[in-house]
């Protein structure tokens, strides 16, 4: 149970690019404060209901890759934030999401359905437990990369794969290129509560390479 819980906190998944729909927009700010300002205790309970939201938004926009991206977003968030074995039937709920938005649209928001998954697939345990699947996971991760190749999200999710393989070399290019990512209009918060992430990152990189 401890181990399934560890292994799916993947609450940090975010969108490249602030959408252009603007009923989204209240959703990605929503997910951010969960994220980085609320108590960790705190966060299961506000992500279900932002899912919840996220959810009658796909239901009324069913063909939209980019809310269905973000509902996949929030429903992985809700996961690791709950934890344990009941958190395996909401990080499914999610895959279905964020593999509907590639159907549709691999592209939107800057590839992040590619980023989103990926870094679902190598946080779940794999079979017989759950569905996690650390090869596809790398494919997906760097099909991200080669949509948005400068991008924060898609970098530091690929450098946090490479480092739990113990490549360490590689995960601080991505990191020191994660680093110099530009902004993104309108997910200030989103942007400081990631380079931080970036930024611990490396700290946890080099001292494993010593």
């Amino acid at each position: 149970m401890k181990t399934l819980a560890i292994a799916l906190l993947f609450a940090s998944l975010s969108a490249n690019v602030i959408a252009s729909d603007s009923a989204i927009r209240p959703i990605q700010n929503a997910w951010a404060e969960i994220k980085y300002q609320i108590p960790e205790k705190q966060q299961a309970a506000r992500y279900h209901a932002l899912a919840e939201q996220a959810g009658q938004l796909a239901a009324a926009q069913p063909d939209n890759a980019e809310v269905l991206i973000w509902q996949g977003i929030v429903l992985s968030s809700e996961a690791g934030a709950k934890g344990g074995l009941g958190a395996l039937s909401i990080a499914k709920a999610a895959k279905q999401q964020l593999e509907a938005a590639l159907e549709l649209d691999g592209s939107a928001l800057n590839g992040s359905a590619y980023t989103s998954l990926g870094t679902l697939l190598y946080k779940v345990p794999g079979w017989p437990i759950g569905f996690g699947d650390k090869k596809r996971a790398e494919q997906l991760l760097r099909k991200a990369l080669t949509i948005d190749p400068s991008g924060i999200d898609p970098n530091y999710f690929y450098a946090e794969y490479l480092s739990e393989r113990e490549r360490h070399a590689e995960a601080l290019r991505h990191l020191d290129t994660a680093l110099k990512a530009p902004a993104r209009p309108g997910r200030e918060l989103a942007d400081a509560g990631r380079r931080k992430e970036v930024q611990n990152l490396i700290a946890k990189v080099k001292k494993d390479m010593e």
